[in-house]
C-alpha cells in the first residue's frame, strides 16, 4: 500500500510562523486591477516578489487581493511601489492591517 504521500492524500506540508517573527511583520490587502490581455504575466510578476504571500482572484472592481507581509513599513511602502509599477497593472488599492482579531 503506497504512502500517505504517493497516493495524493498528502500533497505537501508547510510552516506556520508564530511568535516574535510574525509580531514584527506588517501586512497589507492590496486589491489590483489587472489589463486583462496581461492577466498571465501579472500574476508571474506577482508570485516573483517573494513579500506577495497570496494572491486570489476575485470578482468586482478589482481582479486580485494580493496579501502582502514585510518586516517594516518601509519595505512594504516598497513592495506596493513595486506592484504599482507592474506591466499590466492599472491601479491599487491598498489596507494595511492594523490589528489581526482572530485567524482560524
Amino acid at each position: 500500500m503506497p504512502g500517505l504521500e504517493a497516493s495524493g492524500v498528502i500533497r505537501g506540508y508547510s510552516v506556520i510562523l508564530g511568535g516574535d517573527y510574525l509580531e514584527g511583520q506588517v501586512e497589507a490587502h492590496v486589491s489590483i486591477k489587472v489589463r486583462q490581455k496581461l492577466t498571465a504575466r501579472t500574476n508571474t510578476e506577482l508570485e516573483r516578489i517573494s513579500q506577495v504571500a497570496q494572491l486570489f482572484a476575485v470578482s468586482g472592481e478589482y481582479d486580485l487581493i494580493a496579501i502582502v507581509q514585510a518586516r517594516t513599513l518601509e519595505e512594504l511602502s516598497k513592495v506596493l511601489d513595486d506592484i504599482g509599477n507592474l506591466e499590466g497593472v492599472e491601479r491599487t488599492n491598498s489596507a494595511v492591517v492594523l490589528e489581526t482579531r482572530f485567524k482560524r
